[in-house]
């Protein structure tokens, strides 16, 4: 990849991505002028968004020394940061001293963030589907990580003026704020949950140290409450283990969907997943649905980011073959807002 598209997905990152983030802004302006660090970049896999797996490698050393003069500008590793304007040199100096380290990180991670906070947006479509089908729910997540949403139906969840759900006893409360003025059909009651699976290319182990912590350097260095949110979902998880699966999903899927129970609702759903699969994978994805729903229905959850405008909520019906597909919300890219349409 040239130098110039690289330098083009740290603007686009400043002007689309960073608005909760000074420091991260501030260090895209300046690396998408800098050669020898968009070099560094561009040692990503392909596919993979650059800025957040440059920033996430640094912030992935600093978490496990702190004692670099980079560390002082971050947050969640300071508690009086420095003011990110004068961010930059020390930035540069840490790419260049720990390239080896920054660069064999870029080249064997991958960008895994296993947002929580999103559950909040995806409850009430889960509430839908139950509510629809009116059994219990068998669930496959595509691009699931460590499998922390899985276990969605483990937290409780509270949307203030829009009421408290969910398990309230649970370590995990999960706020949202709900804009607009229609109310989401929150589920009555809990659905009951026969499995959960999750897949994924290159899942992070509950138990593997180092996954976890490449799992929190992907969260931004000011946001302090995602860390937390993400430390107590991991204890959660650890606890209550659900079943993942390492492979492409386009290969691993079919043998899934062949032993899901016959008597649950086979409900899949995916977060900022597809963003980082090729055309021709995305269709291959729905074609491989399509023929299998014509042996039983399939609904599917889709919280993907658009090319202009908000993330959408998306539920779509395939049976025999045929899909129908309804935008029903709209949500902040984290979870901390939902807006529902219809």
């Amino acid at each position: 990849m040239s130098f110039e598209k690289v330098s083009e997905r740290f603007q686009h990152f400043v002007t689309q991505e960073t608005a909760s983030s000074p420091l991260y802004s501030r260090l895209s302006l300046a690396v998408a002028a800098d050669p020898a660090i968009l070099s560094i970049a561009a040692r990503a896999r392909p596919g993979q968004p650059l800025p957040n797996m440059l920033f996430g490698a640094v912030h992935y050393l600093l978490l496990q020394d702190a004692s670099d003069p980079l560390a002082a500008f971050y947050p969640d590793l300071n508690s009086e940061p420095n003011p990110p304007e004068n961010v930059y040199p020390y930035f540069r100096a840490f790419c260049l001293a720990n390239q080896p380290a920054i660069e064999e990180l870029l080249e064997t991670r991958l960008v895994q963030t296993n947002e929580v906070q999103r559950c909040v947006c995806l409850m009430p479509l889960f509430g839908v589907v139950a509510r629809s089908a009116g059994t219990e729910l068998a669930l496959v997540e595509i691009g699931t990580s460590a499998g922390l949403n899985l276990l969605w139906d483990r937290y409780g969840y509270d949307y203030n003026a829009g009421g408290q759900y969910g398990d309230l006893a649970s370590s995990l409360i999960l706020e949202g704020i709900l804009r607009g003025s229609r109310q989401p059909p929150f589920p009555a009651s809990w659905p009951e949950i026969k499995s959960r699976v999750g897949l994924d290319l290159n899942p992070l182990q509950l138990d593997n140290p180092a996954d976890m912590l490449w799992l929190r350097a992907l969260i931004w260095p000011e946001h302090l409450k995602r860390a937390g949110r993400l430390e107590t979902a991991i204890r959660l998880a650890q606890a209550n283990r659900p079943e993942i699966i390492a492979g492409n999903a386009l290969d691993t899927l079919p043998a899934v969907l062949q032993n899901t129970s016959p008597e649950a609702t086979l409900c899949l759903f995916h977060s900022f997943t597809l963003n980082q699969f090729s055309p021709q994978m995305r269709q291959s994805l729905w074609s491989l649905l399509a023929d299998f729903s014509r042996q039983r229905k399939i609904y599917v959850i889709s919280f993907e980011s658009q090319r202009e405008g908000f993330p959408q909520l998306s539920l779509t019906q395939l049976d025999n073959g045929q899909a129908t597909d309804q935008v029903l919300a709209r949500a902040d890219p984290h979870g901390s807002w939902l807006e529902w349409l219809t």
